[in-house]
């Protein structure tokens, strides 16, 4: 299951990412969306987990989830208009 993650910390790492959905199951992939003139991160990320009773539990725990001082938003990635 891809999901987005949303209102970040312009500082998070990826690593720090990959930990804190870790934490509730396996992780495929985790990828920051960054800004092609600075290198920077956009404040999004997406975050695919390959079972959705996993993906499901973190999105759950996750979801407005106070890191690096910012709340982070998390819900399933819709496909038409997130991918």
């Amino acid at each position: 299951m891809k999901l987005l993650v949303r209102n970040m910390a312009r500082n998070t790492s990826e690593a720090e990412l990959k930990a804190l959905f870790e934490a509730f199951g396996s992780v495929q992939s985790c990828a920051l969306v960054l800004d092609p003139k600075s290198g920077g991160s956009k404040g999004f990320a997406f975050v695919e987990m390959p079972k959705p009773g996993e993906a499901k539990a973190a999105v759950k725990n996750l979801n407005g989830k106070d890191v690096d001082g910012q709340r982070i938003r998390v819900k399933k990635a819709d496909k038409t208009k997130d991918a």
